[in-house]
């Protein structure tokens, strides 16, 4: 059976996936996965929406929104679980608070790392607009770009690059999973029409995934995941990308049941409404964006 799998930049989120395409666990289900890299979360969402792809692991909200606006796209699963960045700053600057007054380099202004910078900086009373500045940096290699360069003075920065800047002498001055322990970072999406008409490939696809994110948490299948994560990530450092891997295994980023928690939801929800994706009045609706069928077929 083949099946459709759309993404934005099939990144380190994607660890799973590459590792059940590797050990052969999609063919063993009896599937063969065509990938779609969309370049962006949105596109993805909308090859499923457009039926070009079939299913897509990309962050929720486009999913959410669709659904409390009536249309057809459901989360079936979830992918990651947790946030697995750190606030990097230049040297001179040790803590959130010294943040006061300075640049910092995001991919959006109003989604994703603004949101999350703002929820941390205001734990430490520093407010946004006023406090400080945000500038449009772009994805994480460009605002790690940017901070060399001078342009910025802070970046929210995944691992392994938040190691990468930490051995460059710039400073972690925190943990985006301190602020955010769980949320709905990436997801299973699909198309409620197709999903009802392709039970049986939905369900193959997610019991292989639940097998590879079983063996991605594994620390003794560390000669599997490591080489494959190190390609995706730092492909000319092991040890950045060890560290970066065991960063991320520590958290339990990986749901190894793909259960979407209530509460992890219920936080997407919040950031939703927080950058106005959401109207607060539709908070109760989007919690049924989930449709646990098959996921409950394939455990």
């Amino acid at each position: 059976m083949r099946l459709r799998l759309a993404g934005g930049a099939q990144g380190f989120n994607w660890l799973p996936v590459f590792v059940a395409e590797e050990q052969g666990l999609f063919a063993r289900h009896g599937l063969a996965i065509e990938y779609k890299r969309m370049g962006s979360v949105d596109k993805a969402t909308i090859a499923v929406l457009e039926g070009e792809a079939d299913l897509a692991i990309t962050p929720p909200e486009g999913a959410v929104a669709d659904f409390v606006d009536g249309g057809e796209l459901r989360i079936v699963a979830a992918n990651a679980l947790r946030l697995p960045m750190s606030l990097v700053a230049r040297p001179g600057i040790d803590s959130l608070a010294q943040l006061k007054g300075t640049k910092i380099g995001t991919s959006s202004l109003t989604e994703g790392t603004a949101i999350y910078t703002q929820i941390m900086l205001a734990a430490e009373g520093l407010h946004y607009p006023g406090d400080y500045e945000f500038v449009l940096s772009g994805i994480h290699t460009k605002r790690w770009e940017a901070l060399q360069a001078g342009e910025i003075d802070c970046a929210p920065q995944p691992a392994p690059w938040n190691f990468l800047a930490q051995d460059q002498g710039f400073r972690l001055i925190g943990e985006v999973n301190d602020a955010i322990p769980e949320i709905v970072f990436t997801a299973i999406i699909g198309k409620a029409s197709w999903l009802q008409a392709n039970p049986d490939v939905v369900t193959r696809f997610l019991k292989a995934l639940i097998e590879a994110h079983r063996l991605t948490n594994d620390p003794e299948s560390q000669h599997v995941t490591l080489p494959i994560f190190q390609r995706i990530t730092t492909s000319d450092s092991q040890s950045l990308a060890r560290r970066g891997l065991a960063y991320m295994r520590s958290m339990g980023m990986w749901p190894e049941d793909l259960a979407v928690p209530d509460t992890a939801l219920r936080t997407t929800i919040d950031l939703m409404i927080r950058a106005k994706l959401l109207d607060e009045a539709r908070r109760g609706d989007a919690l049924d964006v989930v449709d646990g069928r098959y996921l409950q077929d394939a455990v």
